[in-house]
């Protein structure tokens, strides 16, 4: 049967479809508007089906609060010409205001809502993704509870969002904190925070790296004392290269090799533990204060000059980070 024009603008306006494909599938439907839906609806999700393999690096990531409740919802999509489009963010929206009213406590929860036009969450992007022709997918979702909570998006970009949480109300300064772990990204708001996995990975590497460094200093001093540049001798390659250049005799480089396999064996098999384990512990306070929010120096002290997190939120307010959630889109 045929459709008329007004029918056509009708059910695109209910479904963000293209003209061709409402125009099909009223026609199909015989002027039914719920047949015409659900046969759009079910060739958005075959169409987002077929996508599935191709890589999303593009989104929309909203984060918003209300009294009680703070969430941050990304959906990824393939181009920023998407992703910024005014129907996109609109779905991201509702999707947080949902998972917001519901108060979703993980993704799962967060893919399974209902929304408006009766389908879930997961199947409404399902569906835009068969609109749009770009794979998409809801990717991340935070969420924190309870009070004194401070929201960011950095630049306003829909890119990368920040959550935090103070102990008491101190909007300007939580906000301060939240552009922070936005700026700085923490692994762990505290050495007691950290994984224990991660500490000990950290220690692992600390230790190897410090006996790598360790073997190297005796090498490069053993070479030196050989007359021999340690530059020119600093790996394999630069050992064959350097010869081809005539920057190093054949003499030379086969000297360097032996002393490299000499000394290196000798250095590992005599190193002072103890001295080890110290410098470890060193680069370990490093990665504490590098990485834990609190002892993190603050980016935004203004007047107060170099200041940790910690001690810059005692001198403003005396209060806490009681948790602190970040999330981003972007390769990092």
């Amino acid at each position: 049967m045929a459709v008329s024009i007004e029918d056509i603008k009708k059910l695109r306006a209910m479904t963000g479809a293209g003209l061709a494909d409402v125009k099909k599938s009223l026609t199909e439907a015989n002027g039914d508007f719920e047949k015409a839906k659900e046969l759009l609806r079910e060739r958005g999700l075959a169409i987002a089906a077929k996508r599935s393999d191709r890589v999303t690096t593009n989104g929309c990531l909203l984060v918003k609060k209300v009294p009680g409740f703070a969430a941050m919802v990304a959906v990824k999509c393939e181009t920023d010409f998407v992703s910024a489009g005014k129907d996109f963010i609109a779905m991201v929206e509702e999707i947080l205001d949902a998972a917001i009213a519901a108060k979703c406590q993980n993704l799962d929860e967060v893919k399974a809502l209902k929304l408006a036009n009766g389908d879930t969450a997961e199947d409404t992007v399902k569906h835009y993704s068969g609109i749009t022709g770009e794979k998409m997918e809801i990717d991340g979702y935070n969420f924190l509870v309870g009070e004194n909570i401070s929201v960011y998006d950095h630049m306003n970009k829909h890119m990368l969002a920040t959550m935090v949480q103070l102990d008491k109300d101190n909007e300007e300064a939580a906000h301060k904190v939240a552009m922070q772990v936005a700026a700085m990204k923490p692994v762990a708001l505290d050495e007691a925070s950290v994984p224990q996995s991660v500490k000990d990975e950290e220690l692992r590497v600390a230790i190897e790296k410090t006996k790598e460094e360790q073997v190297l200093r005796q090498v490069k001093s053993a070479i030196q004392k050989a007359g021999i540049n340690p530059n020119l001798v600093d790996s394999e390659d630069h050992i064959n290269s350097n010869v081809e250049k005539k920057w190093l005799t054949q003499e030379d480089a086969d000297k360097a090799r032996a002393i490299i396999a000499e000394v290196s064996k000798t250095a590992a098999a005599n190193l002072n533990d103890q001295m080890i384990q110290n410098i470890a512990r060193g680069r370990m306070a490093k990665f504490y204060k590098d990485n834990c929010l609190v002892d993190q120096e603050f980016q935004f002290a203004d007047e107060d000059g170099k200041v940790s997190v910690k001690d810059w939120l005692k001198k403003h307010g005396d209060a806490k980070i009681v948790a602190y959630k970040r999330y981003t889109l972007s390769a990092e």
